[in-house]
């Protein structure tokens, strides 16, 4: 009888590409996949470490899994990606309950960590192997859209973040492995491949020369065969050029769509982050996006060590003056072993949650002013699914899984992956419903 295995993925896009890699691992091997992991024989929780919040929800998954197996399932419990990675010592003593951990660069030694936890054994794989996997992956995202990792780790070295002491060292992969996997996952259907990394703007830039080759990348997975709509998330303002906004603005396959993280705006405080780049550098970038007419996404960190209320205040004067079309934002989270985490100033945590619920008061006044714009325009969308008798949609403007939805009354016999024409008919702050013509 097949061994059967539930995987529970949490934390980014990124992470969910390390489990698909997995998981199709494990199919090829003979597993039987489950949804359910009270159903399985080993279930395995791919977690996050990146902020407080983020930690806490794997801990909670891991506990909530380890619940499972006092009832008889699963039987054994793995426990795989940045948490372990990061805090494989501590985890491995206080949580005997767990029967193995694997970080983030040992997934090659996947069946190895199943059979030893198979014969009763605890294996631990915290050895920084391989990075990239030429593995076959099992979509957990709708058959239709896939994301596509194209580099690990990190060398920007923020003040707050944690993610170059899990992931280490910036690392492109090889450009035609991620070409041939753009190609295998156009033969299987998918229509929007959705380029991801800690940094894909610097994509190449460790390889000999240090090309900046995004742009060649983007337009060669524009040609393959089946694939309607190419973006990419996660660009870096200091390495976005003017050739690949050009190659973005032109290209009808490429989503006029960037993903540029900002943290914030005053220039003491980007410094103070280690941020690249100042205020006018990246008034500058966004001036030429619009001028391109690109849909500009972005995140800020509010209650960051010194932020003072003046410096609050110019980043919310800065968000009405710029009206994004797309903006998250959280309160910073002090991580260890960060420089960060022990700068002076840290900010009080009902002055962070106030800030934030301004912030993003201002910006749900914004997000509406902008949807009301699109009432009677036209777009082309691509129908993902059903909820609540409504078809969803989403066009070029929206991210998967991170901005609103078009929803649209049922018409004829359209069906999740369809690309149709939708007339934009009325809106909320950030979901917007229209008709099929």
């Amino acid at each position: 009888m097949a061994v059967r295995i539930g995987l529970v993925s949490l934390g980014c896009s990124k992470n969910l590409v390390d489990s698909e890699v997995m998981l199709g691992m494990l199919r090829e091997r003979g597993c039987e996949i489950v949804s359910d992991p009270a159903q399985a024989d080993i279930a395995i929780v791919n977690t996050c470490g990146f902020i407080d919040s983020a930690k806490q929800e794997s801990i909670d998954a891991i506990l909530e899994m380890a619940e499972l197996k006092k009832q008889g399932h699963p039987r054994k419990l793995l426990v795989t990606g940045c948490l372990a990675q990061r805090y494989a010592d501590e985890l491995i003593k206080e949580l005997p309950e767990v029967d193995g951990f694997m970080g983030v660069h040992d997934y090659s030694r996947l069946n190895e960590a199943v059979d030893e936890l198979l014969n009763g054994g605890r294996p631990v794989c915290m050895e920084r192997g391989e990075r990239f996997l030429n593995q076959k992956r099992v979509l957990t995202t709708p058959k239709f859209s896939a994301y596509v990792k194209i580099s690990d780790g990190c060398d920007n070295r923020c003040t707050y973040c944690a993610i170059p002491l899990i992931r280490g060292r910036y690392s492109s992969r090889p450009y035609e492995d991620i070409m041939e996997e753009c190609r295998q996952l156009a033969r299987s259907g998918v229509k929007e491949l959705t380029f991801i990394a800690q940094d894909t703007s610097r994509y190449g830039s460790d390889f000999e020369g240090h090309p900046l080759l995004l742009k060649k990348l983007l337009h060669e997975a524009s040609l393959i065969d089946g694939i309607r709509w190419v973006r990419v998330l996660y660009c870096y303002p200091d390495t976005v050029n003017e050739e690949l906004l050009t190659e973005i603005r032109d290209n009808p396959k490429i989503c006029a769509y960037l993903d540029l993280p900002l943290q914030h705006i005053n220039d003491e405080l980007l410094r103070k982050m280690n941020r690249r780049g100042d205020r006018a550098h990246i008034e500058r970038l966004l001036a030429k996006c619009r001028e391109y007419g690109i849909i500009i996404r972005t995140t800020f960190i509010v209650g960051f060590p010194g932020e003072t209320q003046a410096q609050f205040e110019e980043l919310l004067e800065f968000v009405k003056k710029w009206k994004f079309d797309r903006m998250g934002a959280f309160t910073y989270s002090p991580e260890e072993d960060t420089p960060a985490a022990i700068m002076p100033g840290q900010i009080d945590e009902a002055v962070k949650a106030e800030r934030l619920d301004a912030l993003m008061l201002t910006q749900q006044q914004i997000s509406l002013e902008n949807n009301q714009r699109r009432i009677g325009t036209k777009v082309t969308a691509l129908i993902e699914g059903t909820e609540d008798g409504m078809l969803t949609a989403r066009s070029y403007a929206e991210s998967p899984e991170a901005d609103g939805i078009i929803r649209v009354k049922q018409t004829g016999d359209c069906k999740p992956g369809d690309f149709v024409s939708v007339r934009i008919t009325d809106c909320d702050a950030y979901d917007l419903t229209g008709v099929i013509e």
